[in-house]
């Protein structure tokens, strides 16, 4: 069983209205993705929240951490807006949880027929099956550890520190 927590962002097809922190158009459900790749694997999804993550805040990722503690899953998937990815990585890393938790986005809208969206998610779904207990970003074809991630703003991909 792999439980999906959303936290809304580019990956749900959402583009933000930066002034108030609230979707321009309509968005694509994380489920809408895995039902037209036909999976096969349990799963279960829960929105968290749905916000740009600029204004992801501690106390969101707190109530991320109390759900990913309420599941009974060791497998977790965490859809996250990129700007603050590593940020929630990072924060959710250091407090060692003993589950598999991979946290996942898309820099183009999932609602965009270029977008990056059902890859990277297959992409974390994969990983968090095979992936040791601990806290990971699966992005564009890599995964990378909380301790070791960053996004280049020149390049908009994700690196090693």
């Amino acid at each position: 069983m792999i439980h999906i927590i959303t936290t809304g962002g580019t990956i749900e097809g959402l583009d933000y209205n930066k002034k108030e922190n609230a979707p321009n158009e309509v968005g694509i459900s994380i489920k809408t993705f895995l039902n037209s790749a036909n999976v096969k694997f349990d799963y279960t999804i829960e929105e968290a929240f749905n916000k740009d993550s600029r204004f992801i805040t501690d106390d969101d990722r707190r109530l991320l951490v109390d759900k990913i503690k309420a599941t009974r899953t060791e497998k977790i998937i965490l859809t996250h807006g990129t700007f603050t990815m590593e940020d929630t990585a990072k924060y959710i890393g250091k407090l060692n949880l003993k589950k598999t938790i991979v946290l996942v986005g898309s820099f183009v809208l999932g609602t965009s027929n270029n977008t990056d969206a059902p890859f990277n998610l297959g992409y974390a779904i994969c990983s968090v099956q095979f992936l040791k207990p601990d806290v990971y970003v699966a992005m564009n074809g890599t995964i990378f550890h909380w301790e070791n991630v960053t996004k280049n703003l020149e390049t908009n991909k994700f690196e090693q520190q």
